[in-house]
Parts: structure tokens; sequence; C-alpha cells
């Protein structure tokens, strides 16, 4: 009888998005999740108290810094960093439970977070894009036109800014979001293509071993 091929799955990617601040990262972080409502939100781990409101497990996984630093040791965090004198990182059990599953799961991090992650135990499942803006001045109107921060925040945004850019060729692919559809258009066109790498899709092995007893079989 002729050998049924095994139902072919995928293994889920790391999705990692970074750009200097007024990019527009978060508009299409949040547009890719409107697309795929599979796509999963990394929750960072934090050593930093709870602020009203926020919820453990959903805003941050709050940790104590013994704990946070004992997962470090422990390979437990995919990159991590000490950030006005709290401990910040991404957990790694929640990731690769989510990858495994066939969930693509997205990191808003910068470049040296980008960095610990390709070179972690799952690295070979990451996706890293960075986002450059059309120019310095569309990036300074972008901050401004927020109305959320003063002009001094905005100086130091944009002193910023150039030390995230200069990090872009560190990346698998870099858009310039001079258009947001095209760019959300082009974000869509990377994922689904990465989704079909070889490395993702863990059962080929047993399909191409099923068309071969079927081959063999053949009369």
């Amino acid at each position: 009888m002729p050998q049924t091929p095994p139902k072919i799955s995928r293994r889920g990617l790391l999705v990692i998005l970074s750009s200097p601040s007024g990019a527009g990262k978060s508009t299409l972080a949040r547009r890719l999740r409107d697309w795929d409502d599979s796509i999963v939100f990394s929750v960072s781990a934090t050593t930093r108290p709870p602020r009203p409101g926020e919820v453990d497990g959903q805003d941050y996984h709050f940790l104590t810094e013994h704990a946070f630093k004992t997962q470090v040791a422990d390979g437990g965090m995919l990159e991590h960093a000490h950030v006005f004198g709290n401990f910040y990182g991404s957990p790694r059990q929640p990731v690769q439970v989510a990858i495994d599953a066939g969930q693509d799961v997205l990191f808003d991090i910068d470049w040296q977070g980008a960095q610990q992650i390709r070179n972690s135990a799952l690295g070979q499942h990451t996706l890293s894009i960075f986002l450059l803006p059309p120019s310095i001045a569309e990036l300074r109107r972008r901050l401004e036109a927020r109305g959320q921060d003063d002009d001094e925040v905005i100086k130091r945004r944009m002193q910023k800014s150039w030390d995230e850019i200069s990090h872009w060729d560190g990346y698998d692919f870099v858009l310039v979001n001079d258009d947001l559809d095209a760019t959300e258009a082009r974000l869509k066109t990377i994922i689904e293509a990465t989704r079909l790498r070889r490395i993702q899709r863990p059962d080929l092995t047993d399909h191409v071993r099923a068309l071969q007893l079927e081959f063999e079989e053949l009369p």
C-alpha cells in the first residue's frame, strides 16, 4: 500500500523588530498582530516592582533579582540587560513552548537584545528586521507629532536614534519605512517566506522518507 505522507507542520519564528523611536515599529507590530492573531508578543521579565494596574505574566514577569540572575545563569534568558537599576530580559521557556506549537513570537527590542537572541540556543529560528526612517527630519517630525514628549525628551530620543541606526547592518532585513502600508506589505512577505525555510519545517524529513518508501513500492 502506498504510504500516506504525514501532515507538514512548521516551527514558529522569533521575529525581532527594531528601530529608532518614531520609525513606526509599534504601529507595524500592531498591524502584524491584526493580520495574524496567532503571532504573540514576548512578555519580558523584570526585577522592577509592578506599577499600578500591571498584571504579572501579562505586562511583565515580575521576578526578584535573585530569581532573575538564577535564570540567566541557567540559560533561561534569551537576552537580558541592566537598565536604570533594574534587570530586564526575555524568558526562554514560554518562547520555546510557543515556537514548538508553531506560533511566531514578536520581540520589540534593541540591537543589543537582538544580537543576544541571535547568539542564543534559539538563534537559528530568528528573523530580525530593522526599520529605518526616510530621513532624520521626518523622524523628528513624527516624534513631535505624537504630542507625548517635551522638547528635552525628543532631543534625547534623537540623540539615541543614531546609535540605534548605526547597527542596521546586523539584521536579516532592513526596510525604509517611507510608506506605512507598503512597509506592512513587505513585512508580511518576509515573514511568510521565512516561515517556509527548511529549518522551520521539522516534518519535512518524515515527509521525504514517506515519499522514498512510496517510491520504493512502485512496480
